[in-house]
């Protein structure tokens, strides 16, 4: 049963919140390769027969590129006052290195001017996923050298955005394009290496991190506010007794062979706090990288914000022997994805990691797959999405109300995009995207969001 947390005396978010939308640049601008960019490995994956669902490709995607001022003044109209937004590696460096290319630096520059004339603040993620592929034929992530190649496309990017951008994200969910893409195999670049060379590409992307979050100090024209966006994984208690809330708290960071994966420490701890955990050391044993104390001091950089993509959350109590999972109930709220909506992990997801590293939080991905499509009447309405919506955001408020320091939310996603291996058949977006006509049609839920935004949340309890 889906739960809500109380109507509260303080109905607001705290005063300076960032309300805003979320992208990826593969998933919406179209191929760089169309405007004298590289590849990347998602570009080479979309080739392969089987690898995307339907056979269908980002080669034009939303063709962002060509309407992004047509898409800002969308933002500017629901009223975001910031925008998530990733900066494709191989647009501005065709072979990943070197010689950059001038009209993908001019886009994201037209693209930065074009939010600042609006108000809407810039906040930039350096990597979601699109690897340039001619760095990948170098050996990718697993090259030792790949950190130092990652620190300079940072130092590149901050030179010429840093003077307009000062809210920075390094690496978008590091899990997923690590594991999934070098071990599942089911992203890009479609590899399925061993345990260890998997486990080497997590070393070296986490060392990449740390080299961007150092050129990005270094940057003089504005004081950064520097954040990474890895996948927020928690579970909240079946109740509020103390015992549950250790038990959730303890399946949320513990490490076994089932949830290896999938375990948020794993990518966080080494950033945060200087530690590889030792119990994914027990569960790798001769596939641990074998990270050295100076790996780790490289990759934990100071950060000032800890950015958290989440969606949904398992549901444990106290058992005799540890945590024990409960079993959602037969018909259980479920998104198109198959996902359960969870929205009262929320709230636990911000307390557990606000406790465990102590920076402020902001929500960078949150949202659902529902199946939308333009009504007869020309609208395309989504109560589902408003109401999951509502929901998550009033257990964020909760979490804000007791003090945490919750800075932000970016919905996934600003429109329908490509969704990766699973091509075009879920829908995120507040913004219904025609892939044929490429027309932008407004959603129920843009409009709904809106009024969000101008109250600072109150209308989430009208």
């Amino acid at each position: 049963m889906l739960t809500q947390p109380g109507r509260p005396e303080k109905l607001t978010f705290p005063e300076g919140f960032l309300w805003g939308a979320a992208t990826a640049s593969y998933q919406i601008e179209g191929s760089p390769l169309r405007h004298g960019g590289g590849a990347s490995v998602w570009d080479e994956l979309c080739k392969k027969p089987g690898a995307i669902m339907y056979g269908d490709t980002g080669f034009t995607a939303c063709d962002h590129y060509t309407h992004f001022r047509e898409d800002v003044k969308i933002m500017a109209d629901m009223g975001l006052n910031c925008y998530r937004f990733s900066l494709s590696w191989p647009r501005i460096f065709p072979d990943g290195r070197g010689k950059p290319n001038d009209d993908g630096i001019r886009f994201y520059n037209d693209l930065v001017d074009e939010l600042l004339k609006y108000k809407i603040k810039p906040l930039v993620t350096l990597f979601h996923w699109d690897y340039p592929y001619s760095l990948f034929l170098k050996g990718g992530w697993l090259n030792p050298d790949s950190p130092e190649w990652f620190g300079e496309y940072a130092e590149a990017v901050a030179g010429f955005l840093g003077d307009r951008v000062d809210f920075w994200m390094t690496q978008n969910e590091s899990l997923c394009f690590t594991l999934l893409g070098h071990l599942g195999g089911r992203h890009a670049p479609g590899i399925q290496y061993s345990r260890k060379h998997a486990f080497e590409v997590v070393k070296n992307a986490l060392l990449g991190h740390g080299r961007s979050v150092q050129a990005l100090r270094a940057t003089p024209k504005l004081k950064a506010t520097v954040s990474y966006a890895p996948v927020g994984t928690a579970y909240r208690p079946a109740s509020e007794s103390e015992a549950d809330i250790n038990a959730a708290r303890q399946a949320t960071w513990s490490i076994n062979e089932h949830n290896l994966s999938w375990c948020p420490s794993l990518f966080i701890d080494p950033v945060l706090k200087g530690e590889w955990p030792e119990d994914a050391r027990a569960v790798l044993g001769e596939d641990d990288p074998r990270v050295t104390d100076d790996e780790l001091k490289i990759m934990n950089q100071p950060l000032d914000v800890l950015s958290l993509n989440f969606y949904q959350g398992g549901t444990v109590r106290a058992g005799v022997d540890g945590p024990e999972h409960v079993k959602e109930a037969p018909g259980y709220p479920r998104t198109h994805m198959d996902w359960p909506v969870t929205p009262e992990s929320t709230y636990w997801l911000v307390r557990f990691y606000h406790e465990r590293y102590g920076l402020p939080i902001v929500i960078s991905e949150n949202g659902l797959s529902n199946p939308d499509w333009v009504h007869l009447d020309g609208k395309v309405h989504d109560p589902n999405r408003i109401d999951f919506a509502r929901r998550y955001l009033q257990w964020l408020h909760r979490a804000a109300n007791e003090g945490y320091p919750v800075l932000g939310y970016t919905h996934w996603s600003l429109m329908d995009n490509f969704e990766w291996a699973e091509g075009y058949r879920y829908r995120f977006g507040l913004v219904h995207v025609d892939f044929e006509t490429l027309k932008r049609t407004p959603k129920d839920s843009s409009f709904w969001y809106k009024r969000v935004i101008e109250s600072n949340g109150a209308t989430l309890y009208e």
